[in-house]
């Protein structure tokens, strides 16, 4: 790359359920955030947090030092940056793309390249942890980019994280992120099962998950969505059913694309797809528990 970028201003583009909180933080923390995004509610609700809105995906790139996307998927990614009027036009040379979207990892290498041949650098940096940790900054972030640029970025991801992972190179990032929610997917299924079949057998749901929690079966779903969302009835952990079932989508095809056989992977992908067309692409991802027990 040319040089590092040495300022301070960002574009933040996707300014949903999770980026606006994101974008709030990066605000509150002094730094000088112009938004965009198609609602016009998320940029009033960013603009009454002191950002900064713009008119359209170029006019917050314009001159900015960093653009950050947080968008549903890599095809609204590319679009945004590369499309008619793509912000990526607008920014300087030496200015650095955070993608912080879900994308795949071979989409994100090829965008790369063409970026690299304007004198931009991207980062792919996705994240983990939901609303919840989004709004306190408690988020972990996975990396992956060149050791100079990704340094080069810290202060900006600073606020927004517990935790900076580099995972390796250039897509590594999306990578891990996908393989993080099959694994989560995975243990969310299992325990939506048990919970069916324990229940049928006559067991209380509460005392399921107690055991689980107390014993080897313990994951991240047993400890922070059973009881909270599921049980409680809500569904509401804040992550839709049909961006799990694209992340796990993700997983298989890198699966697929390094020619390694992943049967609980391809199980879990088919599954979840299946659920997303029953329950319909608002569903909150605990709702795997409903789609489980109607099929019971």
């Amino acid at each position: 790359m040319t040089k590092e970028p040495s300022g301070t201003a960002i574009a933040f583009i996707g300014l949903g359920m999770m980026g606006l909180p994101m974008a709030k933080r990066l605000v509150a923390s002094g730094y000088d955030v112009t938004g965009f995004d198609l609602s016009e509610n998320a940029r009033s609700e960013f603009a009454a947090a002191g950002g900064k809105v713009a008119a359209s995906v170029a006019d917050a790139c314009a001159g900015k030092d960093f653009a950050i996307t947080m968008l549903p998927n890599e095809r609204i990614v590319r679009d945004a940056l590369m499309g008619d009027g793509g912000g990526a036009f607008s920014l300087p040379r030496g200015a650095v793309v955070i993608d912080m979207s879900s994308s795949a990892p071979s989409g994100t290498i090829e965008l790369a390249k063409q970026l690299d041949a304007m004198g931009i650098a991207l980062i792919d940096a996705p994240v983990s942890g939901g609303v919840k940790k989004a709004i306190d900054g408690s988020l972990a972030i996975m990396i992956g980019g060149e050791d100079a640029t990704i340094d080069s970025i810290r202060p900006v991801l600073a606020p927004l994280a517990a935790s900076l992972i580099v995972a390796g190179k250039v897509g590594a990032g999306h990578a891990i992120k996908s393989l993080n929610n099959f694994v989560s997917a995975a243990g969310l299924t299992a325990m939506s099962e048990a919970l069916s079949i324990g229940q049928r057998f006559g067991i209380a749901p509460d005392t399921i998950i107690d055991v689980l929690n107390a014993s080897s079966g313990r994951n991240n779903s047993t400890e922070n969505k059973a009881k909270q969302f599921i049980l409680s009835g809500t569904f509401q952990a804040g992550f839709t059913m049909a961006l799990m079932a694209k992340d796990i989508g993700i997983a298989a095809k890198l699966a697929e694309e390094l020619d390694i056989d992943a049967p609980a992977l391809a199980a879990t992908c088919e599954y979840w797809r299946s659920a997303n067309e029953a329950l319909g692409p608002g569903a909150d991802h605990t709702e795997i528990y409903r789609y489980i027990s109607k099929k019971s």
